[in-house]
């Protein structure tokens, strides 16, 4: 007998970076669910208004788009191939590529911003990395430096490498905003940034017991991109290495990521492979009612659309990155 699983909000927001088992059927029903049908004779109905929505147009946008999938098998199975070390955090085992957070996690991972992006908040929200562990607590100390330096002004206060205080971590990527100095900040979701900053402590500190994990992991990634240029050597390879082995364990038996396309009606399950975005499969809600030729133009409309995503964000990538080793190389 099939089974039959209602996914609500609460659940749902743990299956974005997840397997699918492949997609036999999925359909748009009347009652604003997708019901979909996996490999494994397994039914699931996904509620739309919990669904991430998105109207980009065809002729696309000219900056970094982030949508909320899935990594792709291959993907993450090429990642459970790279060694993991996570015992060796001394002085002797750090190389040149640990020397940032964004070269550390890059060289081992490979594939753009989104592909950071996704990998490090899954390794917040299965908490394999966290930002208050041992290694990335400061050492204490009474010294302070003659004369006063800025960057001891704003982090004197702070227990560990990057801002954990929600008002610590708000001060500082205010001052870093108001400097023009939010690097790859500027990428991050808004929806990320404006959580981030609406968020108080109080709030932060029950996120883990009240089902909003995923939340958390969105502010704690953004309070370790704030701190990251204030971050050791050692802490950036205690963040590769968990971020590596979350790899590992990651799910194999869970839902694909639905995103829906607003202006074509369309829900699209997407997944993340090594260069991109990939639609895997699209149902439209007038489906019934609509000629094989319109259902032909928008998926072609839609493949389009996932691709100019694609070339945007590598263009905007490389770009970043070429910023980033010009920088590197003049210091």
């Amino acid at each position: 007998m099939k089974k039959l699983i209602i996914i609500c909000l609460s659940l749902l927001v743990n299956l974005q970076f997840v397997y699918s088992q492949g997609i036999e059927e999925m359909q748009w029903d009347k009652d604003f669910q997708i019901h979909i049908t996996l490999a494994n004779d397994s039914n699931y109905i996904l509620d739309i208004k919990e669904l991430h929505h998105t109207d980009v147009a065809e002729d696309g946008s000219r900056s970094f788009t982030y949508l909320p999938t899935r990594l792709e098998t291959d993907f993450v199975n090429k990642l459970k191939q790279t060694e993991v070390d996570t015992n060796s955090l001394n002085q002797e085992n750090i190389s040149n590529s640990n020397k940032t957070i964004w070269s550390a996690l890059h060289n081992s991972i490979g594939g753009g911003w989104v592909h950071f992006v996704n990998c490090l908040l899954y390794s917040l929200e299965t908490a394999y990395l966290d930002i208050d562990a041992p290694l990335m607590k400061r050492p204490e100390s009474k010294w302070k430096p003659s004369p006063m330096t800025e960057s001891y002004k704003r982090t004197k206060k702070w227990k560990y490498y990057v801002p954990v205080d929600q008002k610590l971590a708000i001060k500082e990527y205010k001052i870093k905003k108001g400097n023009k100095n939010l690097a790859h900040l500027n990428d991050v979701p808004p929806e990320f940034i404006n959580l981030f900053l609406s968020t108080k402590q109080s709030e932060y500190e029950q996120m883990n017991f009240n089902y909003r994990k995923r939340d958390k992991a969105k502010i704690d990634m953004i309070k370790i991109l704030v701190g990251a240029n204030y971050l050791g050597e050692i802490q950036i390879k205690y963040i590769k290495s968990m971020v590596l082995k979350s790899m590992v364990d990651y799910a194999e038996d869970q839902l694909p990521s639905v995103i829906i396309f607003d202006n074509f009606n369309a829900a699209v399950a997407m997944s993340l492979n090594e260069t991109g975005y990939q639609v895997d499969k699209i149902v439209f809600a007038d489906e019934k009612f609509i000629s094989p030729e319109t259902r032909l133009g928008r998926i072609n409309q839609i493949d389009l659309i996932v691709n100019q995503i694609n070339l945007v964000n590598k263009e905007v990538f490389q770009q970043k990155l070429k910023s980033y080793y010009t920088n590197s190389s003049s210091k």
